[in-house]
């Protein structure tokens, strides 16, 4: 989970911009109405793009933006077809290179390209792939019989969107090499010297017209690696970041995804070994690998032909309804469950669940170019079955792990129960009229949700100055007593015991998730959490700059994550920046600093001998016009937004940071301490 930081304008909520975004403005009339131009509307009006032409003039619409995730996204179409290679068994090796000049290398030991001339297009084939949509071996042809890279328009509109790009095969005994510049071929392709060496290196430079300019983030490479080498243990991935001198690195998963399952569950306490099983039906490769752990939390992560499928999809739901039916069914079996008692939910046999599941085939359906969820209707039945079957010998043979699931999905069931009458009780409460919001709430007179702020803020010192520095029209306060519980190390139906946390549910309105990943584990709407109900669109944590409020901090943001996680995936939750320094410099003079090497700048830059620093120990000793010149005025605040961009990785890192056990905290704190700031830091 990262932070971005927000500032000045932008963030003012009375400010309503007419939307212009998609929308292109050709002309307009006297009274301010677009139209065409006069005249007859004919065939000679209308533009055709050819070639790659269309790519860069509207390249949003194959990337998805110009920005830094369009810019990313580059780099993974390129990689994409390496590791189509190695899907295909014939590659083992793929080398990517970060280089000084910010142009990207993909290395492979695969086939190479073809070189040999196209019989319709009556170019060499690495040429018709690099310079035409829709081209390559992913459509029938019988280049790939399984490929992430499924539109076959990548390499070519990576090529498109270079400054430059160079091929070079190894392929039929010699070296061939070609170079393109934005899209276009600068000479024929070139035969080169022999060689006994084989596969395909793509080089390019993103092209400055369009990404403007911009700085690749290694960590954005090294996670991709990391995750396509516990999905392919018999491919070796290596990265070079040469723009940060920084030596190359190897990533190898020889155990694959039952590694990975290992490692997300390296900070938590398993009760068994890891449950690998792999099996292939009609065409269609099923892998899972799972383990359950004394936690409560879940972590699911699902894989498509290599595809990370952040929103799930029918093998997804195919592996939830085995995993529930398979354990009631034992349960019944082994008398664990009597015949009053009630089956358990897919939530409660979900709870203190990690797992991987990977599946490959031919023709997957994926939900638009971004690809994140799978909707092939027949591959939920083929995951039922194979991960039926399978679990379902698993327990049998292993009666003691079986009756650790059943114990633990009993326990869950209980409190879930308790969590579920606690939390519609919160909820019917926050949906009544405002006499049943919680008291100490200060709320806004504005009732549009999307103009609104609810400041959380620390203890009743800093929520009186919060409330006399706020503007009352939009700005709501909510202070809150001390450290609300560690969600980590607790049930939902705990937490909600804690007086806080229902004033923060009520406050919201939306109500909560009763699972711990802040989503509705079973793929259907959650009644209990409703994201339209949310009565302040811009949620401000504002907490001292010391170690308890960091605290604080930490502990909202770990309940957000695991309870109310749409919160943060669709941008309401923000973190505030109040300032360490007030200084006065005569009587007119005021800045504010936020670190002592802002002070420092101050200082130097001033002069002046009749100067006072004042530095605040907490938000309480602010008074409401320090608060809300530096802290809540739209016009003059820098807030900070809380963005998720690697679900896998905050996952790993709550763990590490919130749960019970010390060593890997310990360590975890000795490897980072010296890279945290202001702003920008992960958790």
């Amino acid at each position: 989970m990262a932070v971005k930081r927000k500032t000045g304008k932008p963030e003012t909520p009375l400010a309503e911009p007419i939307e212009t975004q998609g929308v292109e403005v050709i002309g307009e009339t006297s009274n301010g109405l677009s139209s065409a131009v006069e005249g007859e509307y004919t065939a000679e009006q209308l533009t055709v793009l050819k070639g790659l032409e269309a790519v860069r003039r509207r390249p949003a619409m194959y990337i998805g933006d110009t920005g830094a995730r369009g810019l990313h996204h580059l780099f993974i179409e390129v990689l994409d077809n390496s590791v189509d290679e190695a899907l295909a068994g014939h590659c083992d090796h793929i080398d990517v290179i970060l280089h000084k000049d910010q142009s990207v290398s993909v290395i492979d030991n695969g086939r190479g390209i073809p070189v040999d001339i196209h019989p319709e297009e009556k170019r060499p084939g690495v040429e018709v792939v690099m310079t035409t949509l829709h081209a390559g071996g992913k459509f029938g042809g019988g280049g790939y019989r399984v490929s992430g890279g499924l539109h076959g328009v990548g390499v070519s509109v990576v090529n498109a969107l270079s400054e430059w790009l160079e091929v070079t095969v190894a392929r039929d005994g010699h070296l061939h090499h070609q170079r393109y510049e934005r899209g276009a071929p600068v000479a024929p392709l070139k035969k080169l010297k022999p060689t006994t060496k084989r596969g395909t290196t793509v080089r390019f430079l993103a092209d400055r017209q369009i990404f403007g300019d911009y700085r690749y983030d290694p960590n954005f490479f090294i996670k991709r690696l990391r995750e396509l080498a516990y999905l392919n243990p018999n491919v070796t991935f290596t990265f070079t970041d040469e723009l940060n001198d920084k030596p190359k690195q190897t990533f190898k998963f020889s155990k694959g995804i039952a590694q990975l399952v290992e490692e997300l569950n390296a900070t938590k306490d398993p009760i068994h070994k890891v449950v690998y099983f792999r099996n292939a039906r009609e065409e269609t490769e099923v892998e899972v690998a799972l383990q359950y752990h004394t936690g409560y939390q879940e972590t699911l992560l699902s894989y498509a032909n290599n595809i990370h499928t952040v929103e799930g999809g029918t093998h997804l739901s195919g592996f939830k309804t085995a995993l529930t039916r398979v354990i009631n069914q034992y349960a019944r079996k082994a008398g664990l469950l009597k015949d009053k008692d009630a089956n358990f939910t897919g939530d409660d046999v979900l709870e203190g669940l990690t797992a991987v599941i990977a599946v490959k085939l031919l023709h997957p359906q994926f939900e638009g170019q971004t690809k994140t969820k799978l909707g092939n209707l027949e591959v939920q039945g083929l995951v039922n079955s194979i991960v039926g079957e399978a679990f379902s010998e698993y327990l049998e043979r292993n009666p003691s792990v079986a009756r650790k699931i059943i114990e633990k999905a009993l326990t869950a069931q209980r409190a879930r129960e308790a969590a579920r009458r606690a939390a519609e009780l919160v909820k019917r409460q926050s949906a009544l009229d405002n006499a049943s919001l919680p008291g100490k709430l200060a709320d806004c007179t504005e009732r549009d949700p999307s103009k609104c702020e609810l400041f959380l803020v620390e203890g009743d010192s800093a929520g009186g100055s919060a409330k006399m520095g706020r503007d009352r029209r939009f700005q709501a306060v909510l202070p809150l007593r001390g450290k609300i519980l560690n969600v980590e190390k607790a049930r939902l139906d705990k937490a909600l015991e804690n007086e806080e946390i229902r004033a923060l549910i009520t406050a919201l309105g939306t109500g909560i998730s009763l699972n711990a990943n802040g989503n509705p584990s079973s793929g259907e709407s959650d009644s209990r959490f409703d994201i339209s109900k949310l009565r302040y669109h811009r949620i401000v944590v504002m907490t001292d700059a010391d170690v308890d409020g960091e605290h604080i901090r930490t502990l909202l943001l770990t309940f957000f994550f695991r309870y109310m996680r749409p919160l943060i995936e669709n941008g309401h939750v923000y973190i505030a920046q109040p300032p360490l320094f007030r200084v006065r410099a005569g009587k007119d003079e005021q800045y504010y600093a936020k670190d002592e090497q802002e002070l420092e700048e101050i200082l130097k830059k001033i002069k002046k001998k009749n100067v006072q620093v004042t530095r605040f120990k907490g938000l309480g000793e602010m008074n409401a016009e320090d608060l809300a010149d530096t802290t809540m005025d739209p016009e003059k605040r820098v807030i900070v937004q809380v963005q998720l961009e690697d679900a896998m990785e905050a996952e790993r890192i709550f763990s590490v940071l919130m749960g019970d056990k010390v060593e890997p905290r310990r360590k975890f704190i000795e490897e980072h301490a010296k890279e945290t700031t202001d702003i920008d830091w992960h958790c």
